[in-house]
């Protein structure tokens, strides 16, 4: 069987990047006897690190990369989107596989499908996501569009499918769930040097203890929140309060972003001083920096899936999540959730991990050990057995 890819998204250094950059590896050695035919522009093509004898590239002109081009306050030129179209269209495939609708383009008529969409956030918080009626507007039409259009409706947890079939209108009947993973690059360390070394270089001082959160700095992340939460540590906590450390990119960020808001809720805690931004982390000084973590705070509105807590898990790394995601129970036991918005309760979170040992390291050991019973592997077998079904 053939699959056309729609590997734009390669680019993205979101969640919906890492997706492609980890599934699509295991796809092709899940199934050794497909064909895969990969669609790129020239962003993705630089970035684009996957050999293997099954698979081959086509480039796509594009104006403006899709990753960039579809920003949270942009839209994509009309005449980049149909040279993807005529491009699919010149190489037919038996079935189309778009890994992140975020990158979506209208499929030539009649192509087999399946579409992933990772989400509902945008759907029901659109003020914090879309900052303009314009993008909201373009966001609508292109999942509709995705929508009506896909054979198979792909997603990446059973609480991002009940998300979606509230919230779309998907009927559960088109849904298929292939869950996420953490990266092969995340596992353990416990070398307390290497640590320390790591964290003394992006400037944490030394004896220093840290919460770290890590992801984008959009409103509805609630990053806000969790700094206010931070503060409130700082004041009761004095000079054992640990640092909070904001890893994500500073800017080049196409979603919506609230860093104003971010740092004027640090400024009113006075916190400043234990707060530290060190940008865009590799994902080796990441899993240095998470298994010397009191904890892995995402306080988010919403979570699909919530990839970095599951990352932070897998070093031994406890978490404070939302309730408003798949996390409570892929994580069962192994951290505090936390339902979106409650201040009083995401300190007390906070604070239990920060002041309580042997609690911590209990719960660190419970998130490992539940994160590793995710694989990338499975996640590819449950996307082959979608793509299959579609093309029949």
């Amino acid at each position: 069987m053939l699959v056309g890819v729609d590997a734009t998204c390669w680019a993205n250094g979101r969640g919906y990047g890492r997706f492609i950059r980890e599934l699509l590896p295991a796809l092709v050695t899940e199934a050794p006897e497909w064909r895969f035919q990969c669609f790129v522009d020239a962003a993705s093509r630089a970035r684009f690190d996957l050999v293997a004898p099954n698979l081959s590239c086509v480039e796509v002109p594009q104006s403006v990369a899709p990753t960039a081009a579809a920003a949270a306050d942009g839209n994509r030129s009309p005449a980049d989107m149909l040279r993807l179209t005529w491009a699919v269209a010149a190489h037919p495939s038996d079935v189309f596989f778009s890994p992140s609708v975020y990158t979506y383009f209208p499929l030539p008529p009649g192509i087999r499908s399946v579409v992933t969409i990772h989400d509902a956030i945008a759907e029901r918080f659109p003020h914090l996501t879309l900052p303009s009626g314009k993008a909201r507007l373009f966001w609508k039409a292109k999942v509709s569009l995705a929508v009506w259009q896909a054979t198979t409706v792909l997603t990446v947890s059973d609480f991002a499918a009940r998300e979606i079939a509230e919230v779309l209108g998907v009927k559960p009947a088109r849904l298929r769930v292939a869950v996420e993973a953490p990266s092969p690059a995340y596992r353990r360390v416990d070398d307390r040097a290497a640590i320390a070394g790591t964290a003394r270089r992006f400037g944490l001082p030394e004896g220093a203890r840290w919460i770290t959160y890590v992801g984008g700095f959009s409103p509805h992340k609630n990053v806000h929140l969790l700094a206010e939460a931070h503060g409130r540590l700082v004041a009761t906590l004095g000079a054992e309060a640990p640092w909070l450390v904001l890893v994500g990119a500073l800017s080049g960020d196409p979603f919506h972003g609230a860093q104003g808001q971010i740092r004027d809720a640090i400024a009113r805690a006075g916190s400043d001083a234990r707060v530290l931004w060190p940008g865009f982390v590799s994902d080796e000084d990441l899993r240095h920096l998470h298994s010397g973590a009191l904890a892995l705070a995402l306080p988010s509105m919403n979570e699909g899936f919530g990839l970095p807590a599951v990352e932070a898990a897998i070093c031994g790394c406890p978490v404070v999540a939302t309730t408003a995601s798949p996390l409570p129970a892929l994580l069962e036991g192994g951290g505090h959730f936390v339902a979106p918005g409650d201040l009083d309760g995401l300190t007390r979170a906070l604070s239990h991990l920060a002041t309580d040992e042997t609690t911590r390291a209990a719960m660190g050991i419970t998130a490992r050990e539940r994160a590793s019973r995710l694989s990338w592997q499975r996640c590819a077998r449950a996307t082959r057995d979608a793509l299959a079904e579609a093309a029949r």
